[in-house]
């Protein structure tokens, strides 16, 4: 068995020029250079339907969704940079998560999610950084069987964040999203199936 811990990172957030992708980059790049196999995805190549339990019932879970599951499945920890939206989590980021607790056939339920260990960050326009979203995507995983770290980390005034080329212009906060990125891999490498 690989003690190299495999970690899924996204944002909840579609738009192309979205602060909260810019900052996924940063914290993904810490979890590589702490020894983590980081697999980025765009929630734009998956595009499901709003969770509908008619639907569900009548076609199945999507196929999207289902490739969503496998990359979760898959996955050992979740590094998710999550907008605020109007105080809480982004539709996007609650529509998927809907989606890929649906148990499939042959799946335990919440297969995709127990055990995992997940690390959270945001970036906002406003003063608080997103921490209000932070507070409500904790609460869900953490409902769902994921191990959230404690420490995360947000971007405030994210307008005026970052330069030209997309970098994060303070350095301190340009750290402390490297410094999660490690923290969540030395974390989910240490509570990988098989270890003491």
């Amino acid at each position: 068995m690989s003690d190299v811990p495999r970690i899924l990172a996204f944002a909840g957030s579609l738009r192309t020029g979205s602060f909260n992708r810019k900052i996924l980059s940063v914290a993904a790049d810490g979890a590589r250079a702490a020894g983590a196999d980081v697999t980025r995805i765009d929630l734009r190549d998956f595009p499901v339907p709003p969770y509908d339990g008619d639907l569900e019932a009548s076609d199945g879970i999507p196929a999207s969704a289902l490739k969503l599951k496998e990359l979760f499945k898959a996955a050992d920890g979740l590094l998710i940079a999550s907008p605020e939206y109007n105080s809480a989590v982004s539709g996007t980021m609650k529509n998927v998560l809907d989606w890929v607790s649906r148990t499939a056939p042959g799946e335990k339920p919440l297969e995709c999610f127990k055990g995992k260990v997940a690390a959270l960050c945001s970036a906002s326009t406003g003063a608080l950084g997103g921490i209000r979203g932070l507070a409500s995507v904790r609460m869900i995983l953490g409902n769902i069987g994921v191990v959230v770290l404690p420490d995360q980390v947000s971007l405030p005034k994210a307008a005026d964040a970052f330069d030209s080329d997309g970098n994060v212009v303070d350095p301190g906060r340009r750290k402390a999203l490297m410094e999660l990125g490690g923290a969540l891999a030395h974390a989910t490498r240490a509570l990988m199936p098989g270890r003491a």
